[in-house]
């Protein structure tokens, strides 16, 4: 029923769109090719052995901008709607140290993996399946990493995740409007799970990495409302949403052929095949049947003397929601992400800076029931975004 609806409309984690594997500005330079070489303390999230390289203590901290998330809507009778685009911060913040003539290496990473914002017009035909929707996803992430022999690291560590989930719709449709009328949804849960990483170089000009995130259950407890406008009551319950994000694996191979070069090649898969059902207590339990993805990355970084660095980098993110499951407020499709970037590395300063641009075609979407109809149309999407960290060595 249209009371229910957000049930559908719940941010679904697929692809690039919901996850945030940007989080470091020298890695997002080159693609997020970066498992193999994971050379500063952002190695905690993509590649925790990669902090044995670090010595001494690093301190990091930096920000990726998303500079608006652009969506265009195109329903079938021709009518176009964009979405409102907001510059959403993601920060990071590492630290690592390793004692001198020691074996071990600590760090500690707090970051957001996963996250997404989306505003559509309260006037577009689909508002009853939804108009809004927040995802908020903090990961507290110590690490250890064991240098067991002079080329080959280990590391592991667990996660601490925190989430919110916000999401709005329309009660009434289009052209019924009233003003106020809303369905909405709040909830927040804390979850856990571990990662680790192997990083090995089995020849001077060769390195090895490989990198794994556990998958983790948020069982979002919180408020659904309802609010007609008056002289209807406002209708609430106080109920849960459990959402199971992937376990994720990474493996990659990092060649440099000398001092000035170092080319990457990563593939990425997320396993968004383990979510079948959203299950909302007392209101629903809805087939998802999304699809795992594999993600190709390739970087390439030029290094140009006295600790100056360039990047660019390329990664392709298939498509991963089933076309009777699409929701406008995730507008997931085949998506190309192309970036540049460069840096700084000093004796004791770092920093960096990435530009990063994600654009899809045109995707055509007709669903079946219970997904109503009036989801269907084109949908586009168009994510600029800027990043950077600055780094101490003490």
């Amino acid at each position: 029923m249209a009371l229910c609806a957000w049930i559908i409309c719940a941010p679904q984690a697929n692809g690039l769109g919901f996850r945030i594997p940007n989080q470091d500005a020298a890695a997002i330079g080159r693609g997020n090719a970066f498992v193999a070489t994971a050379d500063d303390p952002s190695a905690i999230y993509y590649n925790p052995a990669g902090i044995s390289q670090l010595e001494g203590q690093n301190f990091q901290l930096g920000s990726l901008f998303y500079l608006g998330i652009y969506g265009d809507y195109e329903s079938p009778t021709g009518a176009s709607f964009h979405n409102q685009p907001e510059v959403l911060p993601v920060p990071t913040l590492q630290y690592v140290i390793t004692p001198k003539d020691f074996p071990l290496s600590f760090g500690l990473g707090i970051y957001e993996p996963f996250g997404f914002n989306v505003n559509w017009p309260n006037d577009v035909p689909f508002r009853q399946e939804g108009i809004r929707a927040n995802v908020t996803y903090l990961t507290i992430n110590p690490v250890v990493s064991w240098k067991a022999l002079p080329t080959l690291s280990i590391g592991i560590g667990p996660t601490f995740n925190y989430s919110q989930l916000d999401t709005l719709q329309g009660v009434f449709p289009v052209p019924y409007i009233v003003p106020g009328d809303q369905a909405e949804f709040r909830g927040r849960n804390w979850s856990y799970g571990f990662n680790l990483g192997v990083l090995w170089q089995p020849a001077p000009k060769w390195s090895l990495g490989v990198s794994y995130r556990s998958s983790s259950k948020m069982n979002y407890e919180g408020d659904f409302s309802v609010t007609p406008s008056p002289p209807l009551p406002n209708l609430g319950l106080h109920t849960d949403a459990a959402i199971d994000y992937p376990q994720i694996a990474i493996a990659g191979v990092s060649f440099r052929p000398n001092t000035n070069w170092n080319f990457e090649f990563d593939l990425d898969w997320a396993d968004w095949n383990s979510v079948q059902y959203l299950t909302i207590q007392g209101v629903n339990n809805r087939p998802l049947e999304w699809r795992s993805t594999f993600m190709p990355e390739l970087g390439v970084t030029r290094y140009l003397g006295k600790g100056y660095f360039l990047s660019a980098g390329y990664f392709y993110s298939p498509c991963s929601t089933p076309e009777e499951h699409y929701t406008p407020l995730l507008t997931d499709a085949d998506l190309h992400i192309g970036s540049v970037g460069g840096g700084y590395k000093g004796q004791n300063w770092t920093w960096a800076l990435a530009f990063q641009f994600i654009v899809s075609s045109w995707q055509n979407v007709t669903v079946e029931p219970p997904v109503s109809s009036t989801v269907n149309g084109r949908y586009r999407l168009m994510t600029p975004t800027l990043s950077f960290t600055v780094g101490y060595r003490f």
